[in-house]
């Protein structure tokens, strides 16, 4: 029991290195209040909450958010997304 468990808290360590998030955004709508396309700043902005997210999460506390989420993501993922979205982005997924 106890390798067991032990496998699989490995197998979702090593998991997780191996996939890599990337937000889809549509270029072409506009997101909340803003009445003007950011499609332009997507390329930075997505650099600098890609950053953001990293510097905020550890490996630990994402796999203990994906196991509580009920959407099934990552403490990353949700904070990449969130960022995007408060710089006027529409992230689809």
């Amino acid at each position: 029991m106890r390798k067991m468990v032990m496998l699989i808290g490995l197998s979702i360590t090593l998991l997780q290195g191996c996939a890599k998030y990337e937000p889809l955004v549509d270029t072409r709508g506009r997101s909340g209040t803003y009445n003007e396309s950011r499609a332009e700043e997507i390329t930075n902005d997505k650099l600098l909450c890609s950053q953001f997210a990293k510097n905020n999460t550890t490996k630990m506390s994402n796999v203990t958010y994906w196991i509580f989420s009920p959407k099934m993501e990552t403490r990353y993922q949700a904070y990449y997304r969130q960022c995007l979205h408060n710089r006027g982005h529409s992230v689809i997924n």
